[in-house]
């Protein structure tokens, strides 16, 4: 197969991993970078052009798309689909799936585990919204934000209020969780491809911190996770239309709960933590989801 990798940069752990990974089971891999691509939108003939030149045929492409460039991103993964390019999660999916708001909403509906979430326009409804969240300490969350970024823990009512008042004054979009203290800093990142959770890992939150990201210093180690959070990792992936996901629980008194769901899950930390071929079992899906578009047999004629 030729596989298409968007990314914005051949260099990062995960693109060169997902490289190498097909690479070796014998197909071949392009990293073409998203912001490059450019469309022709014909309804007889969608085209997609790169630096110059309209694209070569793609079997099948892995959307590597940043946050940042989402709205370009899914733009492009469509055309790609308009042409009947397998596409590893579609752009509907990446799009839901990066509004956290609408995320949310949609797991609520299918009676997912979730933390108790409060979102309000007005400053005159703040006193209500903590109270509706069970109160500080809580939770502050820009929904614009990544990898822990924009995310503030407030342990006071009045703190909350005044951090709550000062992102409404910049007229930000936040959300406010109830805070799961019995999670110590703690959450689990489950790595969801097609339908089963291939690897699972903690990560902790560093010394002072309740941020438990990688990038703002946590550590990470595999971890056995139970089938009450496998289930939830697999709906929660489904219910946003993913195929490949990177679904982050938080062990809570009542059971398992959903912060987010990510549709580029990185690669480096839990393949570092559990040892595991995550890249190739990405590829695996992918050949084994794009291969029978591509060898359905003609129909006998008569």
């Amino acid at each position: 197969m030729h596989i298409g990798i968007l990314s914005r940069n051949s260099r990062l752990y995960s693109t060169r991993r997902l490289i190498e990974a097909a690479e070796a089971r014998g197909h071949t891999a392009r990293v073409v970078d998203t912001l490059r691509c450019y469309m022709n939108i014909a309804s007889h003939r969608p085209s997609i052009h790169y630096k110059g030149a309209e694209i070569e045929h793609f079997d099948a492409v892995v959307p590597r798309i940043g946050a940042s460039v989402t709205f370009y991103g899914c733009a492009v993964l469509r055309q790609f689909e308009m042409m009947g390019t397998y596409v590893v999660n579609d752009s509907v999916a990446i799009a839901r799936s990066r509004d956290k708001l609408r995320s949310l909403q949609l797991l609520s509906r299918k009676g997912l585990g979730l933390p108790v979430t409060g979102f309000a326009h007005s400053p005159d409804d703040i006193p209500d919204l903590i109270t509706m969240v069970k109160g500080a300490p809580l939770v502050i969350k820009l929904l614009e934000g990544t990898q822990g970024i924009g995310v503030v823990l407030a342990e006071t009512n009045q703190a909350a209020e005044s951090v709550i008042q000062a992102f409404m004054g910049m007229k930000a979009n936040i959300m406010v969780q109830e805070y799961i203290k019995e999670a110590r800093g703690a959450d689990i990142r489950c790595l969801v491809v097609g339908d089963k959770v291939v690897a699972s890992m903690k990560r902790q939150a560093a010394d002072g911190e309740f941020r438990s990201n990688l990038h703002r210093g946590g550590t990470a180690s595999e971890i056995r996770i139970t089938p009450e959070e496998r289930s939830t990792a697999i709906r929660a992936a489904k219910a946003m239309g993913l195929a490949v996901a990177g679904v982050d629980l938080l062990r809570a008194n009542h059971g398992p709960v959903i912060m987010e769901v990510n549709s580029s899950p990185g690669l480096q930390g839990i393949e570092t933590a559990t040892g595991k071929d995550i890249a190739g079992m990405i590829i695996d899906h992918i050949a084994k989801s794009a291969a029978p578009a591509k060898k359905i047999p003609p129909k006998p004629k008569g």
